[in-house]
């Protein structure tokens, strides 16, 4: 869903994203996770990174390292060049792992990453849980 929730994203020392501009993805027991459009990143700072991973209901993904200068997160950034028709609007756009960055915030409220490192949700205090990937859900 499209949202106009100010986004800003940290990594390395360095802004990568700064955006009013995201579409939320909902799934099954996971937090949202925001897609960015690729003209609200700091494209410079991706590298494309070794390996995909497939999702059944958005397809092949396409992973990036955020690099400034020697240092390097990796796998840090995924998206999806060419989604499932259901999904056809994240196509090109761009999804952070928050436990990755250096700190991501929603309308100025820090998000807690969703737990279990492969997810992506971004947790604030509007998104009630419990979550996959949650050692305490049953």
């Amino acid at each position: 869903m499209p949202s106009e929730a100010w986004i800003q994203v940290r990594a390395l020392g360095e802004l990568l994203a700064d955006t009013r501009r995201s579409l939320m993805v909902l799934e099954t027991f996971h937090p949202p996770t925001p897609y960015l459009p690729p003209e609200d990143l700091r494209l410079e700072l991706l590298h494309p990174a070794a390996g995909r991973s497939f999702c059944e209901w958005k397809g092949l993904a396409r992973y990036y390292d955020v690099v400034v200068g020697e240092r390097r997160l990796e796998r840090a950034v995924w998206s999806y060049p060419q989604p499932t028709a259901a999904f056809a609007a994240i196509a090109g756009w761009f999804a952070v792992y928050p436990a990755l960055m250096d700190g991501c915030w929603l309308d100025g409220e820090v998000v807690i990453p969703q737990p279990g490192g492969f997810y992506g949700g971004w947790i604030t205090s509007q998104v009630p849980g419990p979550f996959k990937g949650d050692p305490a859900q049953p």
